[in-house]
């Protein structure tokens, strides 16, 4: 087996943004030159995820609204006061994936019609990397 990697960098406009990374994680496996094999998309920090879904709006919202309902921002989590009060988005980040593992055939992504890979803004409007290694022959 081989391997192939890349970084991509995201820089979002909002606070909480979805962003369909498909294509370029397609792109990865296309740079790679391999046929068949998996590909891990992890996100390098600890308030942003990745996840595999559907991107429909109404959907979207909804996730939102879940996280806030079951991790909601208050004022008395323990994580430090002195940089900045973000725990409650940490744990958000619990609740979602910080990676995806999907296979490709024939340097096709395996997933289903409504399935897209995003990544998933929690914290911010800083740049923030995100591995793509390719895994395969």
């Amino acid at each position: 087996m081989k391997i192939y990697n890349e970084h991509i960098t995201l820089q979002t406009e909002k606070v909480r943004e979805f962003v369909d990374i498909t294509p370029r994680v397609k792109s990865a496996i296309e740079k790679s030159g391999f046929v068949d094999g998996i590909v891990l998309v992890a996100v390098l920090h600890s308030n942003a995820a990745i996840i595999v879904n559907d991107s429909e709006p109404g959907l979207l919202e909804d996730v939102q609204t879940w996280l806030d309902s079951l991790a909601p921002v208050r004022d008395d989590y323990k994580h430090s006061k002195k940089l900045e009060s973000n725990a409650s988005i940490h744990m958000q980040t619990l609740l979602l994936n910080q990676q995806a593992v999907v296979g490709f055939t024939e340097r096709r992504l395996e997933l289903g019609p409504w399935q897209f890979i995003q990544f998933v803004e929690l914290d911010g409007t800083r740049p923030k990397r995100v591995l793509v290694k390719v895994m395969g022959e």
